[in-house]
C-alpha cells in the first residue's frame, strides 16, 4: 500500500481536479430508470474496464452481459499498483479511455480523493453487505476476500472449536494457532472488534504471550499446513481455499469466528467516462445480476440477496481509509505485537 499512497499522494499535483457528471442517468431516481439506462448503454455499444479481476474468471462474468445487452466490453487487466498507476497517468494527460475502475477499495477511495470518479445513485447499494458504499457514493463493493478460520479435522474436533476471539487465550490452544504473515487489516479490524485501541492490542499481546501464533508467509501455504497438520488451527485463510481442498477429500475444514473480516474489491465509473451509459449499466450488472456468476466462481458476493457460503455470517469489512492512510502504522503494530514475538 506505500506504493498506492505514494501515487495518490502526488495526483492532484498533476491535473486539476473538478470534472463533472456526464449525464443525470447517475442520479436518476424513476421508475424507467434500467429502461433508460440499458436503452443509452446500447447506443454507446461499448465500454472499457481497467481491472485486476483473474483473465480466466473474465468470460464467466462478461460473456453474460455482452450477450444480454449488445454491450462489448474491454478490458484491460494488470495488477493493483498498474491499474492504479495508468488511471492516475492518463487523467493528467486529460487521456480519457476508461469508463470503469475495478480493483480493491482503498485504492478506489484513492482514486476518489483525486476526483477521477463519479457518484451513482444506485438502488441497488441497499443490498450491499455494510460498509461496501462510502459517503460519497464514488465507488461499490462488489465482491469480498473474506479471511475464515480454518482447522485439520484429525487433530480437532468441531464441537471443540472457539466461538468468539477472545475464545482464543484458552491453554488448549498453546502452540495450535497459525497467521498468514501479511494481513495487517485483519489484525487492525480484530483489534477494533476485541475493544480497539490498547484494549485490543493487549488482547493480541496475550494470545501471543500464551499461546504463541505461528506466522507464515503466503494463505496457500498456511492452508496446506492446516492439511499437513502442522499448523492446527490457522485464523486467516481465505474462504474459499480450505473449502475447496475440503471437496478434495483433504483433511480441514472451515468455521467464522464473527465478525469475520473481510477485504472488498469494488467498481467506480470515470468521471470523464467516454461511454458513461454503457459504464452505468456494467456498474448495475456488477453489483446485481452478475453477482450470481460471481459466486459460481468461488467469490463473496458483496449483495446481501445473492447466494453465499457466508450467507448467516456476520461481516466486517475492513476500512479503506485506514488501509489508505494507516498502513505504516499497522504494519509496524503487526510486526510489533505479533510476529516478532510468533513461534514458527
Amino acid at each position: 500500500m506505500k506504493s498506492t499512497a505514494a501515487l495518490a499522494a502526488g495526483a492532484c499535483a498533476l491535473f486539476a481536479c473538478g470534472a463533472v457528471a456526464q449525464t443525470t442517468l447517475f442520479d436518476y431516481g424513476g421508475a424507467d430508470r434500467m429502461e433508460k439506462i440499458v436503452a443509452a448503454a446500447k447506443k454507446e455499444g461499448t465500454l472499457t474496464i481497467y481491472t485486476t479481476f483473474a483473465e480466466k474468471d473474465q468470460p464467466t462474468l462478461i460473456k453474460p452481459f455482452e450477450s444480454k445487452y449488445g454491450v462489448k466490453v474491454v478490458v484491460w487487466r494488470a495488477g493493483t499498483d498498474k491499474v492504479l498507476q495508468r488511471t492516475l497517468i492518463e487523467a493528467s494527460a486529460k487521456k480519457y479511455d476508461v469508463d470503469l475502475i475495478h480493483f480493491g477499495s482503498p485504492e478506489m477511495e484513492a482514486l476518489s480523493r483525486e476526483k477521477i470518479l463519479q457518484a451513482v445513485n444506485s438502488p441497488v447499494h441497499k443490498d450491499l453487505q455494510a460498509g461496501s458504499v462510502p459517503a460519497h457514493r464514488e465507488w461499490a463493493a462488489t465482491l469480498l476476500s473474506v479471511w475464515v478460520q480454518a482447522y485439520n479435522t484429525q487433530l480437532i474436533k468441531r464441537q471443540d472449536l472457539p466461538r468468539t476471539y477472545k475464545d482464543l487465550l484458552d491453554p488448549k490452544w498453546k502452540g495450535k494457532l497459525g497467521i498468514e504473515a501479511k494481513n495487517q487489516d485483519w489484525f487492525a479490524s480484530v483489534v477494533d472488534v476485541t475493544g480497539g485501541g490498547e484494549k485490543g492490542l493487549k488482547f493480541f499481546r496475550d494470545l501471543v504471550a500464551q499461546n504463541g501464533i505461528s506466522a507464515r508467509t503466503g494463505h496457500t501455504l498456511l492452508n496446506n499446513m492446516v492439511i499437513a497438520g502442522e499448523v492446527p488451527l490457522a485464523l486467516t485463510v481465505y474462504n474459499y481455499m480450505p473449502e475447496q481442498a475440503k471437496k478434495k477429500g483433504a483433511p480441514i475444514d472451515w468455521f467464522a469466528l464473527e465478525p469475520a473480516v473481510a477485504r472488498s474489491n469494488a467498481i467506480g465509473i470515470a468521471r470523464r467516462a467516454p461511454h458513461p451509459n454503457a459504464g452505468l449499466l456494467f456498474y448495475e450488472y456488477m453489483l446485481g445480476e452478475g453477482q450470481r456468476y460471481l459466486v459460481d466462481m468461488d467469490y463473496v458476493p458483496a449483495n446481501r440477496k445473492a447466494p453465499s457460503p457466508l450467507k448467516n455470517v456476520r461481516i466486517l469489512q475492513t476500512d479503506p481509509i485506514r488501509t489508505l492512510d494507516e498502513t505504516e502504522k499497522w504494519t509496524k503494530l503487526f510486526e510489533d505485537v505479533v510476529l516478532r514475538r510468533a513461534g514458527n
